[in-house]
């Protein structure tokens, strides 16, 4: 918890050495009939923002740590719950495989709303030596909202970039959002606002999660180019088989 016991001021630098970037639920299926192809398209645009902002904390040695969603499946791994996500013709498929976990990164499977909540969230944000969180992810009006009101009354400090979260419709996102700000105290500035002092000589890990074979990176080149920003599918493959 925040040993100064108070909340960060928006406007603030972002301190790597005291934060820690919380990716919500951004492994996802997206099978539920209440998602429309609205929502779909939100966490779409957002997912881009999220594989930048998450670029940027690793570069500036942020860790990163995946809070994410069990399904109901009390026995799975977590690697069972990507392979899950990723399967070919899964909704969610284009948007977990652009934002797959690196072999550096932490994860915590939450069986409810909250990342804190029957997780080992909190135990390992201390054992970081961790005191503010960055929260981004999927949704926005649920899971990143109780996630962050179980923050706030932890005493941690919070960011969390509106362009970074999508909710199920564009008024219950910005309603989640003047909550975080006005209650929970959090910065919701858009991520490219937020300094990170990069640091120099940083090398990406090899991914740990060896989901898509080149069958399947191939089937998902067209939803990975749209989702990467590339014209070409072929540019966009190859960013799925690297992944860095």
């Amino acid at each position: 918890m925040n040993p100064l016991g108070k909340h960060r001021r928006a406007g603030d630098p972002v301190e790597p050495e005291r934060t820690a970037l919380i990716l919500i639920d951004v492994i996802n299926d997206m099978d539920s009939p209440d998602l429309g192809r609205e929502f779909l398209d939100a966490a779409g645009i957002a997912a881009r923002q999220i594989r930048e902002l998450k670029r940027r904390a690793k570069a500036a040695g942020i860790p990163t740590i995946y809070a994410n969603d069990n399904f109901g499946n009390w026995r799975a791994e977590f690697s069972e719950v990507i392979a899950h996500c990723t399967r070919p013709g899964v909704p969610g498929k284009p948007i977990s495989e652009l934002l797959l976990p690196q072999e550096d990164d932490y994860f915590v499977l939450k069986p409810r709303h909250s990342g804190f909540f029957g997780t080992a969230l909190e135990l390992l944000l201390q054992h970081l030596k961790k005191d503010t969180l960055i929260l981004a992810g999927f949704a926005g009006d649920v899971c990143v909202l109780f996630t962050a009101h179980d923050a706030y009354m932890r005493e941690y400090d919070l960011f969390v970039p509106r362009d970074c979260v999508a909710s199920s419709e564009p008024a219950a996102n910005e309603q989640a959002l003047r909550f975080m700000s006005d209650v929970a105290k959090a910065d919701t500035r858009a991520s490219n606002t937020f300094e990170f002092p990069e640091t120099s000589n940083q090398t990406a890990p090899p991914q740990q999660f060896e989901v898509l074979n080149e069958r399947d990176a191939q089937a998902a080149a067209p939803d990975a180019a749209s989702l990467c920003g590339e014209e070409d599918p072929g540019a966009a493959l190859e960013y799925l088989k690297d992944r860095s």
